[in-house]
């Protein structure tokens, strides 16, 4: 058999039972001994100087994609219409009525089937159900979204069955109880329509990601201006001009609203979150909300006093777009900053050294002599 010695390094020894040694050029080292002095192993590390979480992400991102956005925009079309359509019964406006009890149901099926498929899985959406926590704004949520659905279909029915009532005759005992059953339902939905509006921006806004919780105290305020131009515009559409003065009146107010609150937000942001609003595809979806919603509030006052069906109908499609470019602004924002650790690592470092100058300490290591 070989000699295998002739395999170790220079100046090791070889050891027998019994006490003796094979003469070698210096005494063995331990076993392992190459490992911990690194005589036997290259490094595999390179030297580092600690400036962030080692180039990567603090927090994890959640696995949402562009559906979640535009179930967050349907939501406060929605949610919007059915104050609308509040309004609309209190004064006998029977067009808008119509027009926004239709948008409201639709636009909150819609938004049910995006997130669905966003969450890949039917019974995702109905595993929701199972319990009750008020303390979580997702569960919440779910039960806002199912409460405010079977309120506004309700609704909703008393108006289609009027509208094909020549086409589907149905028995007059069921457009009495639909008649009766909307006018509650839709106080329901009108009441639920707000918070549906505006509890997606809560939703995101209780979490680690650093654009979305840096943007907490503000957010929802703009999620609901945001909403409001969005189902005026709507309305705009849907409704005859004549019929649609409120629809004009919430939009511009959604407007001045949205311009004003979406500065307000970012001046109050940390510049590594609001970075994020900025740059990119999620800066350049803000940037055309912006310009999507002067175009729109121009264009309904102008509809306004030219009493123009066509502008009216461009204005609603200019606010519609724009609400659904914050929506995706604000969560491509999001998802960017969670991967960007100085957006979790510079405001903690900053708040940790306020601290430390009000405690009147230089650093957070105390030491004693």
């Amino acid at each position: 058999m070989p000699d295998f010695d002739e395999y170790r390094p220079p100046g090791s020894e070889r050891r027998y039972r019994g006490g003796k040694k094979k003469k070698g050029n210096g005494p063995r080292k331990k076993r392992g001994a190459g490992a911990q002095d690194g005589s036997r192993e290259e490094r595999m590390a390179m030297d580092f100087e600690f400036a962030n979480y080692y180039g990567q992400p603090v927090v994890k991102a959640p696995p949402w994609e562009w559906p979640i956005g535009v179930y967050f925009w349907l939501g406060g079309i929605g949610g919007g219409s059915a104050l609308l359509a509040a309004g609309a019964q209190a004064t006998s406006n029977k067009p808008l009525l119509r027009a926004t009890r239709l948008t409201s149901i639709i636009a909150a099926g819609l938004g049910s089937g995006f997130l669905i498929l966003d969450l890949g899985r039917p019974e995702r959406f109905y595993n929701m159900f199972r319990v009750f926590k008020a303390s979580s704004p997702m569960n919440m949520g779910s039960w806002l979204l199912g409460g405010f659905s079977g309120a506004a279909a309700v609704a909703a029915a008393s108006e289609a069955a009027e509208m094909t009532k020549n086409v589907v005759p149905l028995p007059n005992v069921v457009h009495r109880v639909l008649h009766t059953a909307a006018g509650p339902a839709g106080i329901v939905s009108a009441v639920l329509g707000g918070p549906l509006a505006g509890y997606t921006a809560v939703l995101i806004a209780d979490t680690s990601n650093p654009t979305w919780n840096g943007a907490k105290k503000h957010l929802p305020y703009v999620f609901v201006a945001s909403a409001s131009l969005a189902s005026g515009g709507t309305a705009m559409i849907t409704t005859p001009f004549e019929h649609a003065g409120p629809a004009r009146a919430l939009a511009l107010t959604g407007v001045a609203a949205d311009l004003a609150m979406v500065r307000v937000m970012e001046d109050n942001m940390e510049p590594e979150h609001v970075k994020h609003l900025k740059e990119g595809k999620p800066g350049k979806l803000m940037k055309a909300s912006e310009y999507l919603a002067i175009a729109g509030g121009v264009g309904t006052a102008l509809a306004s006093v030219t009493k123009s069906r066509a502008v009216s109908v461009f204005a609603g499609g200019c606010l519609a777009a724009a609400s659904l470019c914050t929506r995706l602004g604000v969560l491509g924002g999001g998802l960017e900053s969670a991967k960007d650790p100085e957006a979790t690592i510079g405001p903690q470092k900053r708040r940790a050294e306020a601290r430390l100058r009000e405690s009147g300490l230089t650093n957070s290591v105390i030491t004693t002599k």
